[in-house]
């Protein structure tokens, strides 16, 4: 039995106090006020599965213990021990930390589980986003970008205020990024299996709760998220959400009982069996079919829209349309699309999961954008050397293959945060992950990426060379295609990894980027790549129809010519006209009353 309760659920300010709610299957629910080490305990009462109380005078730290039956071979985790957070909060006291215990039966976890802390609900109407399709996404950790930044306090590196200091907002403005993707900020745990190896999680991709913000990325909660954007909107930038909707923490099995596994685990998808389905990688799904989850993932968007934020964008999207397999007419996107605040945000999904039928690039609903692996791929083949020239045609011209639409819906990006960096993309054949624990086992096994000749770094110059062309090839062709253009943060100046191209455990200088060693000339010629597109409207040209596409040496193209070393493409600009040319040994070069060659 489910319904919704007359007030919103969490916890709420009202006159004289603060009333609480929260869903759970439980036999019996009792919220956990803290005063320092002291907890007393409330009974809540039930009305179908939402049980409320209300507590008069100031709003003390909280969290709920649930009681029932525990069985997890049939999925029932109800363990009074755990301190459980509440699912709705949107502040906690303490970051999220591993420990055995939170997988024991009978652990207390009152220690070491965070308490969420009552902040009243934004009420006010967002303004509408600045950031349009077209502009450019820079994507972006809070912590691994300001950690090593030398203008930013030291006080303040990692965290996300530190995004609105003038030499940040200065580093914005030159590169013309037109919104900010930041990855998660919301409260994660670390995997199970890092702790041991003495490693964190860099990347926040393993949230508990939706809307609680990271303790140690955003200390200031969720004023410092609103002053952030609003600081970030003055200079004309725009935020984009990084959210993760297609598992929570708790992992699999052998996971802790944090949150929601303890409150209300059918929210988490099972096959007939009775086994979790894990089509997120990460031990379980959560089941999108559910109205209550649904639900949660709404009110988690609309909070983050009053903050000011102007888009998101989902991970592992197509769990978000699983029922179990994937419906392009799933019942959130209708329920979006309805939402007077949602409707006005920008949506953008990484259109694939490792779930039956989980890659489903094209198929998100009509203004959706997409991230465009396709995209990335057929580029960096072609720059390498084994690609089609076809193909590359059809990724810069918007990929219209994919995107049936009046605009292109591609998100194209040559690297993001999940693989190589732009400039090991042209330094390293193989992954080069040992670092962390995996025996080199994990992250991409076949990456598109090459090393001209010697792997890993080198002084010899015409490798160092030929590296550098390659990257303003790659930089240029981003810059120059249909679609909204995705750069990831340090790629603009030869941000390196070292070769690792999983670095979601490397919280430490491997990921952080290192201001001091940016390489000023590849900086400004992306600069120069940003002012030229946005003084040029390539996504409003008819590639289609109007495009003139040529032979290197200016013949038109033939069909076994698609299969050369280039093109040039004649585009027109009202009285002017467009030159570009794609030139595997010479790079790009593109003619408008001035020349950008790469």
């Amino acid at each position: 039995m489910t319904n919704q309760p007359a007030l919103p659920l969490g916890a709420t300010p009202i006159p004289g106090g603060t009333r609480f709610a929260v869903r759970s299957t439980a036999e019996r629910v009792e919220l956990c006020l803290f005063e320092g080490a002291d907890e007393r305990r409330v009974t809540m009462t039930r009305e179908g599965d939402i049980w409320t109380a209300t507590v008069p005078g100031p709003a003390p730290l909280y969290g709920y213990r649930a009681h029932g039956e525990y069985d997890p071979a049939r999925n029932l985790w109800f363990d009074p021990a755990k301190l459980l957070v509440d699912p709705y909060a949107l502040e906690l006291d303490r970051p999220f930390v591993q420990s055995p215990r939170l997988g024991i039966y009978g652990e207390d976890t009152a220690d070491i589980v965070p308490r969420a802390r009552v902040v009243a609900p934004l009420t006010a109407t967002p303004a509408l986003p600045l950031f349009r399709p077209g502009g450019l996404i820079y994507e972006l950790n809070v912590r691994g970008f300001t950690m090593r930044h030398p203008a930013i306090p030291t006080e303040q590196r990692g965290t996300l205020a530190a995004l609105a200091h003038p030499a940040v907002l200065d580093h914005l403005r030159k590169l013309g990024v037109a919104a900010v993707e930041l990855m998660p900020i919301t409260a994660a745990i670390d995997e199970r299996h890092l702790p041991p190896l003495g490693l964190r999680n860099a990347w926040g991709y393993n949230p508990v709760v939706p809307m609680a913000l990271c303790p140690e990325r955003v200390p200031g909660g969720v004023a410092e998220l609103a002053a952030t954007i609003a600081a970030l909107r003055k200079a004309g930038i725009g935020v984009i959400l990084d959210l993760v909707f297609n598992h929570m923490g708790e992992s699999d099995v052998q996971g802790g009982t944090l949150s929601v596994r303890g409150l209300d685990p059918e929210v988490y998808a099972r096959n007939p069996t009775g086994t979790l389905i894990n089509d997120a990688g990460t031990g379980n799904t959560l089941d999108a079919s559910r109205p209550s989850v649904r639900a949660i993932i709404l009110d988690s968007l609309r909070h983050f829209a009053r903050a000011g934020v102007d888009g998101f964008r989902f991970d592992l999207a197509p769990v978000l349309a699983r029922g179990p397999g994937f419906d392009a007419h799933a019942p959130i996107f209708a329920e979006i699309a309805a939402d007077p605040i949602l409707s006005t945000r920008v949506m953008i999904a990484e259109p694939w999961d490792i779930g039956p039928g989980g890659y489903q690039l094209g198929n998100f609903p009509e203004h959706w954008l997409e991230w465009n692996d396709t995209y990335r791929d057929q580029l960096r083949r072609f720059w390498r050397g084994d690609g089609r020239s076809g193909d590359l045609a059809t990724r810069i011209a918007g990929s219209a293959d994919v995107f049936a639409s009046a605009y292109s819906r591609s998100v194209n990006f040559v690297a993001a945060h999940d693989g190589f960096t732009l400039a090991d993309l042209t330094a390293y054949a193989a992954r080069h992950n040992h670092a962390n624990g995996e025996d080199n086992r994990d992250g991409h096994g076949d990456e598109v990426s090459w090393n001209h000749g010697q792997e890993g770094p080198t002084d010899d110059p015409a490798i160092r060379a030929a590296r550098a062309r390659s990257v303003r090839a790659m930089l240029a062709t981003l810059f120059l295609s249909r679609g909204t253009p995705m750069l990831t943060a340090g790629d603009e100046f030869g941000r390196s990894q070292r070769g690792n191209n999983n670095g979601y455990a490397q919280d430490n200088e491997t990921t952080w980027l290192d201001w001091d060693a940016r390489d000023a000339v590849l900086e400004d010629f992306v600069a120069a790549l940003s002012r030229f597109r946005r003084d040029t409207p390539l996504d409003w040209i008819d590639w289609l129809t109007d495009a003139e596409w040529r032979t290197l040496s200016g013949d038109p193209m033939t069909a076994a010519d698609w299969d050369g070393d280039g093109f040039v493409l004649h585009l027109p600009l009202g009285d002017q006209s467009l030159i570009l040319r794609f030139d595997r040994t010479h790079g790009v070069s593109a003619i408008r009353g001035t020349m950008l060659a790469s």
